[in-house]
């Protein structure tokens, strides 16, 4: 079935609280000011530096790389690493692909699910206007891990 088609495992706007839909339209906007500057096809670390560089200009907080446990059965099997967590609040992956697919979606929510956070942003910045490469993922079910 072609992505478009799938029904989202994201949930609703109004369920997220006002304090990470304003931190988010302010990573949105430091992400849009680094795709100005840098614009497409640039590889993926020039986007996450520029963005972390930023973040830090604009005085909000964030963990590059943030190392999490990838858990099977009880046993941590392996470390992922999110581009991003700001605030400790939100989970922020960047790519720069051809297109976001559901693997990079399922992987955003994978993240904050494991963080038990509600929203995250996949932002592909490979694309000529970034507001088409932005993505805010949405868990209804935060209890899923």
């Amino acid at each position: 079935m072609p992505y478009e088609e799938e029904i989202p495992p994201y949930g609703n706007y109004a369920d997220i609280p006002e304090k990470l839909n304003e931190l988010s339209r302010h990573i949105i906007g430091a992400a849009i000011e680094v795709h100005r500057a840098i614009g497409p096809g640039m590889p993926e670390e020039a986007y996450v530096n520029a963005l972390a560089i930023e973040l830090s200009l604009r005085s909000i907080g964030f963990e590059r790389e943030k190392p999490v446990d990838i858990v099977y059965k009880g046993i941590v099997v392996a470390k992922g690493r999110i581009d991003l967590l700001v605030e400790g609040l939100l989970v922020v992956e960047a790519k720069c692909v051809d297109a976001i697919g559901p693997v990079h979606r399922l992987q955003t929510l994978k993240y904050m699910r494991i963080l038990k956070q509600p929203l995250g942003l996949l932002i592909n910045f490979n694309v000529p206007m970034l507001k088409l490469g932005i993505k805010r993922i949405i868990d209804s079910d935060r209890n899923q891990i």
